[in-house]
């Protein structure tokens, strides 16, 4: 099942601005709580990570990850994955346990626990 999607630039630009944000090496995740009681996820490649085929890569795989550990309606959230220069390099799996370690970070379902 796909999520909604976050479409309009005023959208993302609301959850850079009040949105709180975790960074790996590979992924950065920004979180903000919105209105609506559903989750909206978007996802988002510069041209610093690459050419058009990288920056397809990097969504594609950004996606999937997130399809494999993000339950489909976490609350009212607008998450936005933006891929990093080595996220086109990245194998997959790898590109995951990143992705779960991001959820947890931020206390959202989906993630492993954080270690003490």
């Amino acid at each position: 099942m796909r999520y909604r999607p976050i479409c309009r630039n005023i959208e993302y630009a609301r959850v850079y601005r009040r949105g709180k944000s975790y960074v790996a090496p590979q992924l950065v995740l920004y979180v903000c709580k919105n209105r609506l009681g559903r989750t909206r996820v978007g996802f988002t490649a510069t041209k610093k990570v690459g050419h058009a085929v990288q920056r397809n890569r990097a969504r594609r795989v950004m996606r999937a990850a997130a399809a494999a550990h993000l339950p489909y309606d976490v609350g009212g959230y607008d998450l936005i994955f933006v891929a990093r220069a080595a996220t086109a390099r990245v194998k997959s799996t790898r590109l995951e346990k990143t992705v779960v370690r991001l959820l947890a970070q931020a206390g959202l379902p989906g993630g492993e626990a954080p270690k003490a």
